[in-house]
């Protein structure tokens, strides 16, 4: 998640339009866009099992201390460190532990990879050093709740404590789900607005391809993707497919009417979040938040709002994919891939969204509803999403093709798509593997995610 947004020089919102201005003034022409890769994954003591704790030799602040060898520089909050700066990347920390990668802006997938694969090797050194791992899986394969500490960011406090008043997986969510997502950027708000469609209609299929969490308390689940089955009961009021966005009209002022309409968390005032949990929005505008009495509020206390919005896609300044578990390094990459290839090219953007503009808002539910206990074997017009995948995928490599962006081989971005491919055309994603794993060659000993699924 991100840090909060600095409110002392921020302008004071006093109409709408300044709010649509924040989210139209992310348009951007062509050659100015670019890949935001962020990826999380799950700290362990390498002897016992168990998760990092902040604290302590072996830790979260032993890894944020140790990374700092590699010039990023230390962000405090409350005298802790909880997250690391370095040329327009970030490293921070979820509720949980989780230790993030918000990647740099950058122009190709290439360099996307790299970025990912020298933060593994960064990370891998200093954990080797403290005895620590990092796990590639989409939700903790046996830590229960209660076992899992709470890192010292004040934002956590309150989402803690508001969670388990508006659905039954908040916690579970916060403390015990990984996430790989990538930000893009869009051209115009028409530009925006197909993006934000397809992107919406094909989430499901990214959960499918990219469903890596069939474990939870040291046992099978029953799902491809239990971080996806989380989702559906964290928060109704901030979660879903957004219906709203296929509607004729839609475009920045919708999505401002949207992030209005969703309660608060927090305000973010001298280093402190005051806790407006479940508050209007709407009152702060109106002066009357009764947190902070009186006051407007600024732009940056809207970013922190649309912050604390997760819907299956989410609207900033760029779009953010959010349906995806986080894997092993090779899907780490393939996510970025998919997505580009998919939304940069306009003719693969037309053709995506020739394949989706059909699909009514109930088939689009039942997919999110079904995809994550059955993956890409969930029903679809008397077929099943493992077809959707394959044709998604050729018109992301066609999107990728074209866009010509070449490594030192002479290879194109659809290099990155290739175990993506495998899973279609086989039916079974890596949680299917997992499966396959646990009931044969681990013989149901969950220890074995602890070596065969590290960084």
């Amino acid at each position: 998640m991100a840090a909060p947004a600095a409110s002392g020089n921020s302008p004071l919102i006093t109409s709408k339009a300044q709010m649509i201005e924040r989210l139209s003034s992310g348009s951007k022409p062509k050659s100015e866009w670019r890949i935001g890769t962020e990826h999380e994954k799950i700290g362990f003591c390498k002897d016992t099992l168990k998760p990092l704790p902040y604290f302590g030799d072996r830790s979260i602040h032993a890894m944020l201390t140790g990374l700092q060898r590699f010039d990023w520089e230390p962000v405090v909050e409350g005298g802790n460190v909880i997250a690391l700066k370095r040329d327009g990347a970030s490293v921070s920390l979820e509720p949980g532990g989780q230790l993030e990668l918000s990647g740099a802006p950058l122009e190709h997938v290439h360099q996307t990879c790299r970025e990912v694969n020298i933060h593994l090797r960064e990370v891998k050194e200093v954990a080797d050093e403290i005895g620590a791992g990092f796990l590639s899986l989409g939700f903790r394969p046996d830590t229960k709740l209660e076992d899992v500490p709470m890192m010292p960011k004040g934002r956590y406090n309150i989402m803690k404590a508001y969670m388990p008043k508006v659905g039954t997986h908040g916690l579970e969510m916060m403390f015990r789900t990984c996430t790989v997502q990538t930000n893009l950027d869009f051209g115009s708000e028409s530009d925006m607005v197909k993006k934000m469609r397809v992107s919406l209609a094909l989430q499901p299929v990214a959960t499918a391809l990219f469903a890596n969490s069939p474990f939870t308390d040291g046992v099978l689940n029953g799902h491809k993707s239990f971080r996806s089955r989380i989702w559906l009961d964290t928060d109704a009021d901030r979660t879903g497919m957004l219906p709203f966005a296929f509607e004729e009209g839609f475009g920045f002022e919708q999505y401002v009417d949207y992030a209005l309409d969703v309660p608060m968390y927090f305000v973010y005032r001298n280093g402190t979040y005051l806790d407006a949990s479940g508050k209007s929005f709407r009152d702060f505008l109106d002066g009357k938040l009764d947190v902070v009495p009186g006051e407007l509020p600024t732009i940056s206390d809207f970013d922190d709002h649309l912050s604390t919005i997760f819907p299956e896609v989410r609207l900033k300044q760029f779009l953010e994919m959010r349906g995806a578990d986080t894997g092993p390094w090779g899907e780490l990459c393939a996510l970025p891939a998919f997505w580009v290839g998919l939304l940069y090219d306009q003719s693969a953007l037309d053709t995506a969204w020739d394949l989706v503009k059909d699909w009514t808002e109930e088939e689009r539910h039942d997919q999110r509803m079904n995809v994550a206990k059955m993956g890409l074997q969930t029903p679809f017009r008397g077929k099943t999403l493992r077809e959707v995948a394959v044709a998604a995928l050729a018109i992301s490599r066609e999107g990728l093709k074209a866009r010509g962006k070449l490594n030192h081989h002479g290879e194109s971005e659809t290099v990155f798509l290739q175990e993506l491919d495998q899973f279609a055309r086989t039916g079974k994603s890596n949680a299917d593997r997992l499966i396959d794993s646990y009931n044969g060659a681990w013989d149901g000993d969950i220890t074995r995610a602890y070596t065969d699924c590290i960084y």
